[in-house]
């Protein structure tokens, strides 16, 4: 048998971390695909950035997705285990995002994303976050997650994603374009 295939999930289920399967179209299996999406479009903005700082930084909040999955993905009595995302990954975010906001200009209405391909790339990395999030409450509602520090993440990551996106087009020197015309 190959390596790049189990079969397992053949008849629509899929296992958890822990013990049991469950359908692919579960709430926490939406919530896990909503994160890989967010991973991966914050890999696509990471291959596009211009600004040196913000590559690595990227690189970190891939590897803490990483392990936001992995608590998602756990059965309840094992998510413990793979806890890793608390307040103080919360707080290194918020302090990520003031830095970046000290030096870009922070607009007071809606932005037209698009500037720059990374800025644009970011922008849409932070509507992915935005429903890894709303994945996320759906199971936090329903007491499938315990861990109030995950819907924290997301929320400041997509904050952050936006300071990012800010940062890239004045790196380009481009200026942001506002959603009401002048």
């Amino acid at each position: 048998m190959s390596p790049f295939y189990t079969r397992t999930g053949d008849e629509g289920t899929t296992g958890l971390l822990g013990e049991g399967r469950v359908p692919k179209f579960d709430l926490r299996i939406e919530a896990l695909g909503a994160l890989d999406e967010a991973t991966a479009a914050l890999g696509l903005a990471r291959a596009n950035v211009t600004a040196s700082q913000i590559g690595p930084l990227l690189l970190d909040v891939q590897r803490d997705l990483y392990h936001l999955m992995a608590e998602v993905g756990a059965t309840p009595e094992n998510a413990e285990k793979f806890r890793k995302i608390d307040e103080n990954r919360v707080q290194w975010l918020e302090e990520q995002t003031d830095a970046i906001e000290k030096v870009v200009e922070v607009p007071r209405e809606f932005i037209i994303p698009g500037e720059t391909q990374s800025s644009a790339a970011l922008s849409l990395a932070r509507t992915v976050v935005r429903r890894a999030e709303r994945r996320v409450v759906e199971l936090f509602h329903a007491e499938e997650l315990g861990n109030m520090a995950l819907i924290a993440y997301l929320n400041r990551l997509s904050s952050l994603c936006f300071v990012l996106e800010l940062l890239e087009n004045q790196s380009g020197g481009q200026a942001t374009k506002l959603a009401k015309e002048s």
